[in-house]
């Protein structure tokens, strides 16, 4: 039954689903709990990141079903536990302050790239680390799915940084609140029609690799990988069109400690 491309389709759905709820949950309590919560919430989910490598190194010389779905979640671990850290304020940037009015463009491209300079340092060294890891093996699609998340990523804070029509900052936490500053606001940017073609040809590739998959297992891996394709070209439009997205997971979080967030939103002032 795994091995059919439309019940892996629907599992990468639900996964995308339920990690990214359980990754906001996560950071609803720390951001509830205080400064001192934050490294503790780190640690605790160790596991979930050295079970992703764990899992990603012993799959990577087996085509199995299992290995095949085994690599696609232990990336997705991997991923989970890295945007942890990003979203608790643990590993971030050297940039914690708010974007200050009338700042020339390349002071602010300089502000921006502060805000997130080691996080994505440590996403780079974890892709880097990867690729090295799987050259020659036979199991691709551990890699091949960090590196779908880490390009949507790249193109999706560019987006937000050269200017969007719909940011939604509901789910960030007090010790972020200097990020939005560093977004723009726009209709339209010369970069998101070239994310929308780009993302959409990557789901038409994966979905047609199905096709000519040499096993079922494989054309499982495909579906896998053509499903978060589209979930993030589904993202990318979450951007510039007025769709309730958030509503996907606001029910499932606890309310946000207001008090906490505008604490810390007056002191990155």
């Amino acid at each position: 039954m795994f091995a059919l491309p439309w019940i892996a389709g629907l599992i990468a759905l639900f996964l995308w689903w339920f990690s990214t709820g359980a990754i906001l949950c996560a950071v609803r309590h720390v951001d509830r709990a205080g400064q001192r919560a934050r490294l503790r919430a780190v640690f605790l989910a160790l596991p979930l990141m050295l079970g992703g490598a764990a899992g990603f190194m012993l799959t990577l010389g087996d085509t199995s079903l299992a290995s095949i779905y085994i690599a696609f979640i232990s990336a997705l671990a991997l991923w989970g536990w890295i945007e942890l850290t990003f979203l608790v304020g643990v590993i971030t940037g050297p940039n914690d302050n708010h974007l200050p009015p009338a700042t020339p463009e390349w002071e602010r491209f300089i502000r921006a790239w502060g805000t997130i300079a080691y996080h994505e340092l440590l996403l780079v060294l974890a892709f880097i680390t990867m690729l090295i890891l799987a050259r020659g093996a036979e199991n691709l699609f551990g890699v091949l799915t960090f590196g779908i998340l880490f390009a949507a990523r790249i193109s999706a804070k560019l987006n937000l940084y050269l200017g969007v029509s719909k940011i939604n900052t509901e789910f960030l936490p007090g010790s972020l609140t200097h990020l939005p500053s560093h977004f723009r606001t726009a209709r339209m940017n010369w970069l998101f029609p070239l994310s929308i073609t780009a993302l959409s040809f990557a789901s038409a590739f994966w979905l047609e690799r199905i096709f000519d998959a040499v096993s079922p297992a494989h054309a499982a891996g495909y579906a896998l990988l053509g499903a978060l394709s589209a979930l993030a070209l589904l993202e990318h439009w979450f951007l510039v069109l007025p769709l309730p997205d958030e509503r996907l997971w606001r029910w499932m979080l606890p309310e946000p400690n207001k008090t906490q967030a505008t604490r810390l939103s007056e002191e990155a002032r």
